[in-house]
């Protein structure tokens, strides 16, 4: 963990093919400045060119998760403005696009855009004492347009439209029920819960995970590229993954997949 109090984004890949990101403003909630954003695309480079990472976690340092952008940097029309005015959604929409799975560690509260972040990620494990809010009609912001898709599609219209319109503070049992949580657990099983998320996904095969996780994406969104989805069965028929996953079930040993 970084030594200081608050520091950009870190990330830390283990041997055992699982990644860590982990925001390191807890002073401010781990609210995100535009060297956030920046550091996090730069993360999401690494893990795109890697072929050792299975799959992904990104939680925050503190009692919150992320309170989402820095709103004084968008007063103050910020660098990030100028010269991205998409900054924050082009960031976010990078963490969806990743190859590798996903899974948001929440470890307390999650604010503004960083529900978008979070819900950009495969799946939400989140704890007992956390909300969520998202403040956009409050501030008299139009949220950008792939958020507002991935509300939708991954929560559906009735949810999005009360998580937006009434911008209202949700508790953790309601986020489950409307489907942002995966799992909600005491703290104390966090990590415990975590860890068996990216354990089963990283013994997947690597091939197998990040097509059907572009294709599936591709599906809610209404944007199916049969050719692509066609190619990507293709490529996994012809992996030597598939043959080694079939050995080892026919052997009852675990498999040994190399994402070839």
């Amino acid at each position: 963990m970084n030594e200081h109090p608050d520091g950009q984004p870190l990330l830390q890949i283990g041997g055992d093919g699982v990644a860590t990101i982990t925001l390191l403003r807890p002073q401010h909630l781990n609210r995100l400045h535009r060297e956030d954003l920046l550091q996090l695309q730069a993360h999401f480079a690494t893990l795109r060119a890697s072929r050792s990472v299975r799959a992904l976690v990104l939680t925050g340092s503190g009692r919150a998760f992320c309170a989402g952008f820095h709103l004084g940097e968008l007063e103050q029309g910020a660098a990030s403005a100028q010269h991205d005015p998409q900054l924050f959604e082009h960031t976010v929409d990078a963490l969806e696009a990743l190859p590798v799975p996903s899974v948001a560690r929440l470890n307390g509260s999650v604010y503004g855009g960083a529900t978008d972040l979070a819900l950009a990620c495969d799946f939400r494990i989140g704890v007992a004492d956390m909300e969520l809010r998202m403040p956009a009609a409050r501030l008299g912001l139009h949220y950008y347009p792939s958020g507002l898709q991935r509300y939708v599609t991954r929560l559906g219209l009735g949810a999005a439209k009360r998580l937006f319109l009434l911008a209202e503070a949700i508790d953790a049992p309601t986020l489950r029920q409307i489907g942002y949580l995966d799992e909600l657990v005491a703290a104390e099983a966090l990590d415990t819960t975590v860890s068996r998320y990216v354990a089963a996904l990283a013994a997947n095969a690597p091939l197998a995970v990040s097509g059907m996780k572009r294709s599936l994406d591709e599906i809610a969104r209404g944007q199916i590229d049969a050719a692509a989805l066609r190619q990507r069965l293709d490529t996994c028929a012809r992996s030597t993954d598939l043959r080694e996953g079939l050995a080892a079930f026919a052997a009852r040993r675990p498999p040994r997949f190399t994402g070839h």
